[in-house]
């Protein structure tokens, strides 16, 4: 294990167990917003933080400038598929849909947009937990994102995973779940799952109650450091 590498991952540990530890509290003495809704809010940051500090320190590992990367937040315009109008059988809705084709789109945004040298090279979804109902949805937006760019890569970052199977195991590798998989084979999407906890997610122990709070060990940060150098060493 890398001594500077671990020293670089230390402060994502510390902001976790900052965070994690007290949101509790803020969510419980906020007077403006839901409880539920700090919650979710304050996980869902985290990770995203997470994300980009992990892709940061990849990166440097990986010996590059990081002045080369960039976060934007900037929606992408998925153009409609021209072949659907030929489906349309009203005539008057398809000449009113091709006399104003530009403004037919759908704007689309993963949670971390990763630019190398001002480029779209990777998209990575955020979740505190990832069921897969909720994945679904991440495959749908992200097989939108791969007809604007096809060369796209794609993360699904994790806390906790409520996938099923082995998502939540240490192991470096998994062997997935039987539903998870199955989605999967209906999209053309090379999806890179990264869970950081281990153990399967729990709704009755969530890991903001002290009793049920799950450590963010370094190993696990040095797999998903390996994963994102796998997938960038290519931009050389």
């Amino acid at each position: 294990m890398k001594s500077d590498l671990v020293e670089k991952l230390k402060p994502i540990i510390d902001a976790y167990n900052v965070l994690v530890k007290g949101i509790e509290v803020k969510a419980r003495n906020s007077q403006e917003r839901a409880y539920g809704g700090i919650i979710r809010a304050g996980k869902g940051k985290l990770v995203e933080s997470i994300g980009k500090e992990l892709i940061k320190i990849s990166w440097e590992e990986l010996g590059r400038d990081l002045k080369r990367i960039s976060f934007s937040s900037k929606i992408v315009k998925v153009p409609i598929n021209k072949a659907y109008l030929n489906r349309i059988k009203s005539k008057e809705v398809r000449e009113y849909i091709q006399n104003n084709i530009k403004d037919f789109y759908y704007p689309l945004k993963s949670d971390i947009h990763l630019f190398i040298d001002d480029e779209f090279k990777m998209a990575v979804e955020c979740k505190a937990y990832t069921e897969n109902a909720m994945l679904k949805r991440i495959l749908v937006d992200f097989t939108l994102l791969k007809q604007v760019y096809p060369k796209l890569k794609f993360v699904l970052l994790q806390l906790e995973s409520q996938l099923g199977g082995d998502y939540s195991s240490g192991k470096l590798i998994k062997y997935g779940s039987p539903s998870t998989h199955t989605l999967l084979s209906y999209f053309d999407i090379d999806l890179n799952i990264i869970t950081l906890l281990e153990g399967e997610r729990k709704v009755e122990r969530p890991i903001h109650k002290p009793q049920f709070f799950k450590p963010l060990k370094i190993s696990a940060l040095i797999n998903a450091v390996d994963v994102f150098k796998e997938l960038l060493k290519e931009f050389k």
